[in-house]
């Protein structure tokens, strides 16, 4: 695939080839000490001309912090019209695609990054993905046990922006890789306070311990801006993992796409969506 780095603009016309955006809801707890029950949504994107008998491919797509799960449908609507005319043209194929959050009620503060995107990973493996896939048609075929989860994570996917990258790494990729077979970290790995070298180890040994149980890295597509605030500490980390780690191999199962000029913001996270969608479930 050749990357571009400007949003074709055939992709934000209004196309007659609608999806729909519906809101999700579901069950789950906070999982920590107190493990209170709480009840959630989320917004899910579902392709135009949505077959209930198809199976289709899942994207879970992030938001960044201090907003909601509202951020890449509702606040940016621009998003479902590039994903509308992705579809129509054949640029990428029709797949459901998920937007929840990892706050906890009205819980909408950074400080506690690390530990709110890792913490996720209980609700997404626990509640949020059997709910969702019990529900839509996906290759899990509703039948959502922890096994046949396993057996189909080559049709699943997880990306997010910002916070949302931190979230790619700590809740799916590090904790939930049986999972899923695909991410797509935008924006971002350790923070701007990570430690770098315990990130790096981190990835190495999540791909070393996949490997070893025969679950393969379908594609690690990381992105940024080279303006952005979080390009510094994502390439330094990934520039470390992929200098001593075989199991990551540059345009065999990763890559790392970066914007001139590109900078925090929606602009380069639609723009990274539309290459990701392209290389996903391929």
């Amino acid at each position: 695939m050749e990357y571009i780095y400007e949003m074709p603009s055939a992709m934000l016309k209004g196309c007659s080839k609608k999806g729909t955006v519906e809101r999700f809801e579901y069950d789950t707890f906070t999982y920590d000490d107190d493990n209170k029950p709480m009840h959630k949504g989320a917004w899910v994107y579902l392709p135009y001309g949505y077959d209930k008998d198809k199976k289709y491919n899942i994207l879970y797509l992030m938001h960044g912090g201090a907003v909601t799960e509202d951020w890449w449908f509702k606040m940016f609507p621009d998003t479902v019209t590039i994903l509308d005319n992705m579809m129509a043209d054949s640029i990428c194929d029709p797949c459901i695609i998920v937007t929840p959050t990892y706050y906890r009620g009205d819980e909408k503060v950074d400080k506690n990054g690390d530990y709110i995107t890792e913490q996720f990973k209980y609700e997404l493996r626990k509640d949020l993905i059997p709910a969702v896939e019990s529900h839509y048609l996906t290759y899990a075929d509703r039948d959502v046990s922890e096994q046949n989860l396993v057996k189909t994570r080559e049709h699943r996917a997880f990306a997010g922006l910002s916070l949302g990258s931190m979230a790619t790494y700590r809740a799916a990729f590090y904790n939930n890789f049986d999972l899923f077979a695909w991410y797509g970290p935008f924006s971002g790995c350790g923070g701007p306070f990570g430690d770098h070298d315990n990130e790096a180890n981190r990835i190495c040994e999540t791909l070393k311990n996949g490997e070893e149980k025969g679950l393969e890295l379908k594609y690690m597509f990381c992105c940024n801006g080279d303006k952005d605030i979080a390009y510094a500490e994502h390439t330094d980390i990934m520039g470390k993992v992929i200098a001593v780690c075989p199991q990551l191999k540059k345009g065999v199962n990763y890559d790392f796409f970066t914007i001139p000029g590109g900078v925090h913001d929606m602009k380069a996270w639609q723009l990274d969506l539309y290459h990701a969608l392209q290389i996903f479930f391929k």
